[in-house]
């Protein structure tokens, strides 16, 4: 994997490469549908009540929305995705604005959400952007987020084009900073709301 990010173009290339080719694809429709639906229901058993609102960081040509408004529909979704060919195709349609990681928390976006979901993003963000997004996140929480992403220690596959290898570690302690309590698969709670959790029904810092 490569060590340091590179100056990469989020075009209709990139997404139809890497989205619909199936000899590169890693994530397809079945797979997709399962992290939706864990991502939902971990956040209902946090609020206790449907979820209505959601936020999608880096959200790309927004493959969470389908399966999100088919579960919830009058759920309210944002995205926000630093690609400018995604949001000029699919800004309107889709509820895309343009936004870099790091900037998430002055954009007006109108949370607090009830669900955050940041997927197959974070280890392609430079640390200090990636610690201003993590902070902005947990601002915005108002119930559970869903980050995925791959550390050093993680066998990978597919783009690994300006992939940041950081340990275990590090992660941990950005998350720790930035005021997020890791409840385990993924799914985080913000340090405000981690008290009304029960001791196993969060992970282990």
């Amino acid at each position: 994997m490569r060590t340091t990010p590179t100056s990469k173009t989020y075009d209709r290339a990139y997404f139809d490469r890497w989205y619909r080719d199936p000899r590169n694809a890693v994530i397809h429709h079945e797979t997709l549908a399962r992290r939706v639906q864990l991502a939902l229901s971990a956040a209902e058993y946090i609020l206790e009540v449907p979820v209505k609102s959601v936020l999608d960081v880096g959200c790309g040509e927004a493959p969470w929305r389908a399966l999100l408004r088919l579960a919830r529909p009058r759920a309210r979704y944002v995205g926000v995705d630093s690609s400018e060919y995604a949001v000029r195709r699919y800004g309107k349609r889709r509820n895309i604005v343009l936004g870099r990681f790091g900037d998430i928390g002055k954009l007006e976006l109108g949370g607090p959400f009830d669900l955050i979901v940041c997927s197959d993003v974070l280890h392609y963000v430079p640390t200090p952007e990636a610690r201003r997004g993590l902070r902005a996140i947990a601002r915005m929480l108002g119930g559970l987020a869903f980050i995925e992403f791959f550390s050093k220690e993680d066998d990978t596959i597919g783009d690994d084009d300006g992939y940041i290898p950081r340990p275990e570690a590090v992660y941990r302690n950005m998350f720790r900073e930035a005021g997020l309590v890791h409840l385990g698969l993924h799914c985080y709670a913000s340090r405000h709301d981690a008290p009304n959790l029960m001791t196993f029904e969060k992970g282990k810092e």
